[in-house]
């Protein structure tokens, strides 16, 4: 844990008691803060309490006796409108923050005479596999790395800083929002597609939101930005008028000056001339382009940490892959079977549909805005699509004649079909569980919903393997 002492003596309202809600809380404690912890839900509520959370209802606060609002991530900010206790909280000036601003707070501070190294990750899609990628580059070459965020652990459940220590922190738009301190060594931003617009209103909000990563880097620090849509290359632009040491990275079109890939190979050209790197199309637990953009942003990230980035390249194949992220949880017969849960919108399941021919789809939940409109280019690839959760008869329709589709209604249903029709199906079949979709409407979170994939898989897996030595 990390003591937060920034708010020693004062008394903090922490809105939401989840993992984060209660670390951060625990942390205030720590540090010497009167803390008063509140929940909607009466579960969480009651855990918090058995964690030594003084549990108190903030609608029945005096606000002009707070000093600052700790708010989940989940709780609207600004949008559709700000929650009520965010309202009440600004209007007696008190700060509205994350857990996450603690953490900044609390490692650079006034006193900070150890400065461990700070990356942090964002983006729309990727972050997850690209943080996780960093941590495990930077272990392999000597650091002592600590990765949470928005990923893992939060932020305020990791080690305290040591000199060789390095953070690597995903961050979701939400925590940004929350964290007006953020100040990271190395800020990574891979993409900006549409998505949350129901909590920042418009695109342009949104893309507003992840900049705000670069925000107070100065000289000495470095931003790494993926240049191949449109509002990332923008702040990019942005980012390197204001004088910070900026690396654009691209796949598929060569940059003068940056890291790109090209055909499925990793080029530097941070230096006087380009020179390949590393043929990113042996790494297995990196498949398709979207995780040759996650590679090379990672590349870029480790590179200004370390003396020889040469040693980067050595270690990047010994990386195992992120779970839930188009992680092959195994076979039975020629029919392979991949949980891609953490694909919650059709940008993030498009880059799992690219990777393979002849899917056997699972997709369906609670539905983002666009719903799959933007797939059609992948559904020749796909044989049968088994649809699941409140999205089935909207992703139905827009599937139509052109995908042969089960409205299975359960993800148990779902595998259980295409497992059937699969393994009586020729060449090399993938059940593939890429919702693009949240989860919420029948799982707990998408980490559940995968979790629930492995599980009927091993029950399928079982029963196959009776059925074969009966």
């Amino acid at each position: 844990m990390i003591p937060i002492p920034h708010f020693k003596g004062k008394t903090v309202a922490v809105f939401g008691l989840a993992r984060s809600g209660i670390s951060a809380a625990r942390a205030l404690m720590a540090g010497g803060a009167k803390v008063i912890g509140w929940d909607d839900k009466a579960g969480a509520c009651e855990a918090a309490a058995k964690a030594g959370v003084e549990i108190g209802d903030l609608a029945r606060v005096d606000w002009h006796g707070i000093a600052a609002l700790v708010l989940s991530p989940g709780v609207p900010l600004t949008h559709p409108k700000p929650h009520p206790f965010v309202v009440a909280a600004q209007a007696a000036r008190s700060e509205v923050i994350g857990d996450v601003e603690l953490f900044f707070r609390a490692v650079r501070g006034e006193d900070d005479q150890i400065h461990p190294k700070i990356v942090c990750v964002t983006g729309t899609n990727g972050k997850s596999t690209t943080t996780a990628l960093i941590g495990h580059l930077l272990a392999r070459l000597g650091f002592d790395v600590e990765v949470g965020g928005n990923i893992g652990k939060p932020v305020l459940e990791l080690a305290p800083p040591t000199p060789r220590r390095a953070y690597v922190l995903e961050l979701s738009s939400f925590q940004i929002d929350l964290t007006p301190s953020v100040k990271p060594d190395v800020a990574v931003l891979l993409n900006v597609t549409p998505d949350h617009l129901d909590r920042h209103g418009t695109i342009e909000n949104y893309a507003a939101v992840k900049a705000n990563i670069f925000r107070h880097q100065g000289r000495g620090d470095v931003a790494v930005v993926g240049v191949d849509d449109t509002y990332s290359s923008e702040i990019c632009t942005r980012v390197s008028a204001r004088g910070v040491s900026v690396t654009p990275v691209s796949v598929g079109k060569v940059l003068g000056r940056g890291i790109f890939v090209l055909d499925g190979k990793l080029y530097d050209a941070t230096g006087a001339t380009s020179r390949e790197v590393k043929d990113l199309r042996g790494l297995s637990r990196l498949p398709g382009a979207h995780n040759w953009q996650n590679a090379a942003m990672a590349y870029a990230a480790v590179r200004p940490l370390v003396k020889d980035p040469g040693e980067i390249a050595n270690v990047m194949g010994s990386f195992p892959g992120l779970e839930h992220r188009i992680e092959t949880v195994g076979h039975i017969g020629r029919v392979r079977f991949v949980n891609d849960s953490k694909a919650t919108n059709a940008d993030a399941a498009a880059r799992a549909l690219a990777c393979f021919n002849d899917i056997y789809w699972i997709a369906g939940g609670k539905a983002k805005a666009g719903g799959i409109e933007s797939l059609g280019e992948y559904f020749p690839r796909i044989t049968r699509a088994y649809l699941i959760g409140d999205a089935s008869e909207a992703f139905a329709a827009t599937l139509g004649g052109q995908v042969a589709t089960v409205k299975a209604g359960t993800l148990e249903v779902a595998m259980r079909a295409a497992a059937k029709e699969a393994l009586e199906a020729s060449g090399d079949p993938v059940v593939l569980l890429s919702p693009a979709c949240a989860s919420f409407d029948q799982f707990r979170d998408f980490e559940h919903r995968g979790a629930e994939f492995k599980r009927i898989f091993k029950l399928i897996a079982d029963e196959a393997h009776l059925k074969g030595a009966a």
